[in-house]
């Protein structure tokens, strides 16, 4: 459903790859990780593996001194930065990596580059702190993450008019709901934050009491951490340099690559590489900076998946069902009909997202609630909280380390009835206000879902603890379905799935944010206090700044979100056709779609439980399917880019590996955000109705010579 940074479970997969990396870029991670602690709780201190005693010198700020105007400064630009990112990728392919790296470098270079210049001239009062360094990344965060979890490219675009009439049916494209800047932000303000508030009574349970790993959070703290040291200082200012290489030539390429542009199917993103019949089924590579730069970032596996379903959808399947246009689908039907073979494209693709993501809710449900019963039930044993991994009531062991972050975890509490009063109002304002932006959101479905959230929320931030995997999207899809059904066709049940779906989502992937912070906190001795706040502010931008960049794209690009166009939105009609499907079932699909659905939904959950019944050394063998289903329906190009990027990876480890391990992460960083930043000054120009002044495109000989043929004459 999108591919969403802890929103989705592929790129959940990508993010804990992305976490071996960081964990190899630490010494004391590594060595930790070798001792299976994996949560910076087993510290060897005879060793001199102990992280806290390193710091033990640095007195640790009140978590008000925390939260500095610098901090939050550095933290603006950088989220404007990313939500372009986010945005481009959200409304392209819809694969959006892990950005941690990249929010851990710029903000410690940014900040690390202010305090120099004020020591220099003698006006340094307060130093950079790895715990304000913690604070920045949780805003940008937090309020990049608003960009996916906005439902740009998802639920939200899947109401607009755009979408709605690409169903071709009349009484289908009646039921819309344009995008206007007011209601997304507001609709953001009363949606986004009711997540924070479910979980933060639970944080000792999850952090203190449980001793959850949150791979990501962890080694994302085990980065900051080593940025802080003299060795970590000097590395990460490597690898700020070599990130600013790359995004400016991202950047100045993809300046470059815009003068070509001046109509459709003009540029460097056309260029016909693999021959001009693999084009017309879309394989080619796009000269794509940013897909390269993904594909170093996502595991070998992910690319691999994704050209895998590029290549069973466009290569074998669409041409052989183009075969039987007239038998299994009217002929007279347009290319963007759901009861053409557009219908066969999405629905297929629904087929194996769904397989794929029930498939993983049950499973991580199922480890959930185990793990939480065999934790319960050793506290009542044993009355001793379960500290790490191998420790026992009867030899506990807490190191140093595990001393020093519980008594400055628990110093600065965050009252319950803080949280309750904070949860019971915004529910109410929400339930209240919802129903003047969405008429079909009854507020009694919204109170429903108010009254399982905290359930929910408590689910996926558990589940993400054990797992990394966040299944946002997949509570979103079954809010789409419940409340789509309950409400039917007859009482706008489309836009009330779709806007339920949003509901759901935020609450969910917000829990999960913010227990993950808290973990990445608890390791860098930041207050809970002062995470609660910067995930709240970082929320609060990203409110405002994601829906106006996507304003932007809106406005400055008249085809976004058609088929075929540089920003197709590919998920806006999956979500679409998704929330159709719910409140009318499949009566309109076309012949024998319904039977491949069912079989490729069968297949996507026999390819999982292969992947977990195999060992670890055949499991990166068998393709995912929730990747291989992004290519069904836009194509395998960004496949391509991605491939490259592995090629590139793979090439650079095989020369100097621990090279690649320490700047491919920074390499890939600065291709895509120089990338994604050129999206600002494009879509300033498209507005300012500024063309670019160049048309290249590439013809076969025989439509050359037509061509030759006609200007002559």
């Amino acid at each position: 459903m999108g591919l969403g940074k802890d929103e989705s479970e592929t790129a959940e997969r990508s993010d804990r790859s992305l976490s071996e990396d960081e964990n190899r870029m630490n010494p004391d991670a590594e060595a930790k990780e070798k001792k299976g602690g994996g949560s910076g709780s087993s510290e060897d201190e005879s060793n001199g593996l102990s992280v806290e005693r390193i710091f033990e010198g640095q007195e640790v700020p009140s978590w008000r001194g925390q939260l500095t105007f610098r901090a939050f400064a550095v933290s603006f630009v950088l989220s404007v930065m990313f939500a372009f990112i986010v945005m481009k990728l959200n409304l392209t392919a819809g694969i959006i990596p892990s950005l941690n790296v990249s929010a851990g470098l710029l903000g410690f270079f940014f900040v690390k580059t202010w305090t120099k210049v004020l020591d220099k001239s003698g006006l340094l009062r307060v130093p950079f702190t790895r715990q304000e360094n913690t604070v920045i990344q949780t805003c940008v965060v937090a309020s990049s993450g608003i960009a996916f979890s906005g439902g740009f490219g998802t639920y939200l675009f899947a109401m607009s008019k755009r979408v709605a009439d690409q169903s071709k049916d009349p009484q289908r494209a009646q039921v819309f709901k344009d995008p206007s800047l007011s209601w997304m932000i507001g609709f953001l303000f009363v949606v986004s934050f009711l997540g924070l508030f479910a979980v933060v009574p639970l944080r000792k349970i999850m952090i203190i009491d449980f001793k959850l790993t949150y791979p990501s959070g962890t080694a994302t703290a085990h980065l900051i951490n080593s940025f802080h040291t003299p060795e970590g200082a000097k590395l990460a200012k490597k690898q700020v340099k070599a990130l600013g290489k790359f995004f400016s030539f991202s950047f100045l390429w993809g300046f470059f690559q815009w003068f070509y542009t001046a109509g459709d199917g003009c540029g460097f993103t056309e260029f016909p590489s693999l021959g001009l019949k693999a084009l017309q089924y879309r394989f080619y590579f796009d000269f794509s900076a940013t897909y390269v730069g993904v594909g170093m970032i996502c595991p070998y596996i992910i690319n691999v998946s994704v050209l895998l379903g590029g290549i069973l959808s466009w290569g074998l399947m669409w041409p052989l069902i183009e075969t039987r246009e007239g038998h299994w689908y009217p002929a007279d039907e347009g290319p963007t009909s759901m009861r053409g073979i557009q219908g066969y494209k999405v629905f297929i693709s629904i087929a194996i997202i769904l397989g794929d993501g029930l498939y993983n809710f049950f499973k991580v449900l199922g480890r959930t609630l185990s793990g939480l019963y065999r934790q319960l039930q050793d506290r009542e044993m044993s009355h001793v909280l379960p500290i790490a991994n191998g420790s026992s009531p009867k030899n506990p062991q807490v190191s140093y380390d595990d001393r020093r972050r519980t008594q400055l975890f628990l110093k600065d509490q965050i009252p319950t009835w803080f949280a309750i009063a904070g949860y019971v109002t915004i529910a109410a304002i929400s339930t209240a206000s919802l129903p003047h932006m969405f008429p079909q959101l009854k507020w009694f479905y919204i109170l429903v879902i108010y009254l399982f959230a905290p359930t929910l929320g408590f689910c996926n931030a558990y589940g993400c603890g054990l797992t990394d995997w966040s299944l946002a999207s997949t509570y979103g899809t079954l809010a789409i379905f419940m409340i789509g059904a309950w409400a039917g066709a007859s009482h706008g049940g489309i836009l009330a799935g779709l806007a339920a779906c949003g509901v759901m989502m935020n609450i969910v992937s917000t829990a999960s944010d913010l227990t993950q912070d808290f973990k990445t906190g608890y390791l860098t001795l930041a207050s809970p206090r002062s995470m609660f706040v910067s995930q709240v502010i970082g929320t609060a931008m990203g409110c405002v700044i994601s829906p106006c960049v996507f304003w932007l794209f809106y406005k400055a690009f008249k085809d976004l979100g058609l088929p075929g166009s540089a920003y197709p939105v590919p998920y806006g009609i999956v979500f679409r056709s998704m929330a159709e499907l719910g409140v009318e079932g499949v009566s309109s699909l076309p012949k024998h779609c319904l039977t491949l659905c069912y079989g490729f939904f069968s297949a996507a959950m026999i390819i999982n439980g292969f992947r977990d019944l195999v060992g670890k050394k055949w499991v990166r063998f068998i393709p995912l399917p929730m990747a291989m289903a992004i290519p069904f329906y836009i194509g395998p190009y960004f496949a391509i880019d991605m491939c490259v990027g592995s090629l590139i990876l793979f090439i650079w480890e095989k020369i100097n590996k621990t090279k690649a391990d320490a700047f491919g992460p920074a390499v890939a960083s600065g291709l895509i955000c120089g990338d994604g930043i050129w999206t600002l000054p494009s879509s300033i120009l498209a507005l300012a109705g500024v063309n670019p002044p160049i048309c290249m495109k590439f013809l076969s000989r025989a439509t050359n010579k037509r061509v030759n043929g006609f200007l002559g004459s």
